[in-house]
């Protein structure tokens, strides 16, 4: 069964705390989504608050995915670019898939929509992301669609002697 999505839902104590469920447990399973391994609830918590004021200030945008259940198993947030150059692309990050739903096509399902409702959205031609390296997700995402459009050399610290590229990747809308 598919995942059903929603953008810009109601942000309910409920949608909240499924964010923060979803964040730990990704981040805990070893997700690449701003954190590293072991971490509790209250070390995600002020990032994801961080995230809804953007959203209250009409910066970001959140897209959802809810299973069967109506448990939240997905999300991507977007970003919109105040540089007047920039306007015409977005960022999609915090992008995350349940470690439960990994293997059953809803991440490549969570980024066909999140490019469907960005084609939507007044004048934008491509999505970007980042990506952390030496996990592979390149590959995730060139499979998805976009492409490896630069790369930071140990631009992500995620423990003594451990840097990690950060990975920038591009999705033409047109």
């Amino acid at each position: 069964m598919s995942l059903t999505f929603t953008l810009d839902p109601a942000v309910t104590p409920a949608l909240r705390d499924g964010i923060l469920d979803l964040w730990t447990d990704v981040s805990n399973a070893g997700g690449a989504v701003g954190f590293v391994a072991p971490v509790e609830r209250e070390t995600v918590r002020p990032e994801l608050v961080r995230h809804l004021v953007q959203m209250a200030e009409g910066r970001t945008r959140l897209l959802v995915g809810h299973d069967a259940a109506g448990e939240v198993a997905a999300t991507a947030f977007f970003s919109f670019n105040t540089h007047r150059l920039q306007t015409h692309w977005v960022m999609l990050y915090t992008v995350m898939v349940h470690p439960r739903h990994q293997g059953k096509g809803y991440g490549r399902d969570l980024l066909a929509a999140a490019a469907e409702e960005a084609r939507a959205f007044d004048g934008i031609d491509a999505i970007r992301l980042t990506c952390r390296g030496g996990l592979g997700l390149e590959h995730f995402y060139g499979s998805c669609g976009y492409k490896e459009v630069g790369r930071i050399p140990g631009a992500i610290r995620v423990a003594p002697d451990d840097d990690r590229d950060d990975i920038i990747m591009l999705l033409p809308l047109a």
